[in-house]
């Protein structure tokens, strides 16, 4: 066990870890940790040294982890890492959950700061316990009982998509959350496709809020960990020179509703017309359900 001294960065979440290895973590350190991520969110463990083999131990510590067997990483194969190497691709800068356009989305994700430019390209995280909690009652109430398609469109896949509530309950927490983002969320499955755009970008801006983030100013060799149940991330993209990141994701989440929907999927009735595009993929995801 080391001396781990925990330092909290925002008022909303996020606190800096030292004073451990996390290369050979066991059943105390993985207690702790859990401990500290029910409590920040996310959290940030500077100057560890740590091989691939040793990053998918300690996630496997906390589930499955996603596989990934056809994966092309730039510098480092290997079927549980997800390697981005910012000269070689792009940067995750829309705001975002992990992996929501599927039924079992992730549960947390643990990533590895390889390498990274001295300025720019720090990464900024969200509370959504807070999001959800500073929301009028009525918009409480609204968002409670609608649900919302997701899909894996920036992928180049819009072909897979999973509904999940827009206000979901953390299973360990049983706290509500709001449950929505701009990067995977595409429809209120409940609202015609007008009433879901203007709701859908009021949401996704809402949870930008500064008073519900933390910024995190990378190093070489910081691990962070964050539970992708309560939390969005964003990668600022202001950065010259190679920045490498690699990722193990923990996954089997189980999503739970706030309460059941308010009433049926929107399906446009009478006429279809130009504007019935807008319907398309809702109706083929309701289409594929009944089959």
């Amino acid at each position: 066990m080391g001396d781990w001294k925990v330092r909290k960065l925002g008022a909303a979440l996020g606190a800096e870890i030292t004073g451990g290895s996390l290369a050979e973590a066991g059943a105390q350190e993985i207690d702790l940790i859990k401990g500290w991520l029910a409590e920040h969110h996310v959290i940030f463990f500077p100057s560890q040294t740590i091989s691939v083999e040793e990053h998918v131990e300690l996630g496997k510590h906390f589930g499955e982890l996603e596989d990934h067997p056809n994966l092309k990483n730039p510098f480092t194969q290997h079927p549980y890492i997800f390697e981005l190497a910012a000269t070689q691709g792009g940067v995750a800068d829309e705001w975002h959950t992990d992996i929501t356009f599927q039924e079992e989305p992730s549960i947390m994700s643990i990533l590895h700061m390889v390498k990274c430019p001295e300025i720019g390209g720090d990464t900024m995280w969200t509370n959504l316990y807070q999001a959800y909690e500073e929301m009028s009652v009525p918009m409480q109430t609204l968002c409670e009982g609608i649900t919302a398609l997701h899909d894996a469109l920036p992928h180049s896949r819009p072909d897979k998509m999973a509904i999940h509530p827009v206000v979901r309950i953390h299973p360990e927490t049983v706290r509500k959350l709001l449950y929505v983002n701009e990067h995977f969320t595409r429809r209120i499955v409940e609202m015609s496709a007008g009433e879901s755009e203007v709701l859908l970008k009021y949401l996704t801006e809402w949870v930008k809020n500064p008073r519900f983030t933390v910024r995190y100013q990378w190093t070489p060799g910081t691990i962070a960990m964050w539970d992708n149940r309560c939390t969005q991330h964003f990668v600022v993209n202001d950065f010259e020179g190679e920045r490498v990141i690699q990722r193990v994701t923990v996954m089997g989440d189980q999503v739970d509703s706030a309460r059941e929907p308010m009433t049926e999927p929107w399906v446009r009735s009478g006429y279809h017309g130009a504007t019935s595009r807008h319907d398309k993929q809702l109706r083929q995801f309701l289409r594929g359900q009944k089959t």
